[in-house]
Order: structure tokens, then C-alpha cells, then sequence
């Protein structure tokens, strides 16, 4: 039996691609939609991707997957129109686009819990998809908070 590295690195990097698709899935294409465009642009720079350490890898899929999710929905014509409070030109600065690559680089569930929040979800909700207790979520957001702000810093 044939052991595909890709499909590792897809294994890897399954959360981050869904999340940042469903952030996207308003905009007019379900979910399988956008993950199949990221990882056809994955699969496409794979030779690029591959060979890097874990962080520089995290922040490249990030950054690769982005970039095909936001030139599909760019290339749909007749697509819906943006959402009430959605700010096109924030995910283009380059400081929230190096938000989102910090992001990526975070650890399990901390990676996790921080999307749920952006997505919108209580404390409530994020204990109740991720297994820990509210008070966890909340301790764990400060700290995360704390460990992306100095790294934003540097």
C-alpha cells in the first residue's frame, strides 16, 4: 500500500481549511465547495508546502487556502451579495492576515476554541463543542490572547 504525504499534510491541517471555508459559506458556495478549490490550490503547491518545518507549513496552508477560498467566491458571478457587517478590506490587511496565521500556528484545542469564538459562539457553546468546562474557555482565551499579542509584537 502506496502512503500519500499529502494526505497527511490534509490530515493536519483538516480543522483549519474547514473553518476557514465556513467562514466563507454565506458567500454563496456550501462548505465541500470552497474545501475542494483550497485543496486543489494545496495540492497544487504542494512541492512548496511540504518541505517546511510544522510553523512555516501551518502559516503557508493558511495563507494558500485563503487565497483560493476568496478567488473562487471573486470568480462566481451573481453571487450573493456580503453580509451586513462583513468588512472586505479587514481580510486584506496585512495584520489580521497575520492574525490568521498566528492562529494556525496555535496548538489543539487552542486553535479551535479561538475560530469558535471569531465565529461568533458563547463561552457556553465552545465548552460544549470542545469538552472543557466554560471556565476553561474563558481562562484558555485570555491566555491565548496573552501568547497572540506578544507574538503580534514582536
Amino acid at each position: 500500500m502506496h502512503h500519500d504525504p499529502f494526505d497527511d499534510l490534509l490530515k493536519s491541517y483538516r480543522g483549519l481549511i474547514f473553518s476557514l471555508c465556513r467562514r466563507f459559506k454565506h458567500r454563496g458556495l456550501e462548505v465541500e465547495d470552497l474545501v475542494q478549490e483550497a485543496t486543489i490550490a494545496l495540492w497544487r503547491s504542494r512541492e512548496k508546502i511540504m518541505p517546511l518545518p510544522k510553523l512555516q507549513q501551518a502559516a503557508l496552508v493558511w495563507r494558500i487556502a485563503h487565497n483560493a477560498v476568496v478567488s473562487c467566491l471573486r470568480s462566481i458571478e451573481n453571487t450573493e451579495s456580503v453580509p451586513e457587517g462583513y468588512d472586505e478590506e479587514a481580510e486584506e490587511n496585512p495584520l489580521v492576515r497575520e492574525l490568521h496565521e498566528q492562529i494556525a500556528l496555535l496548538d489543539e484545542p487552542n486553535r479551535s476554541i479561538v475560530r469558535l469564538q471569531l465565529e461568533g459562539y458563547s463561552y457556553e457553546e465552545i465548552a460544549e463543542k470542545t469538552g472543557l468546562s466554560e471556565k476553561n474557555v474563558s481562562v484558555r482565551l485570555v491566555r491565548i490572547k496573552d501568547e497572540l499579542r506578544k507574538r503580534m509584537t514582536l
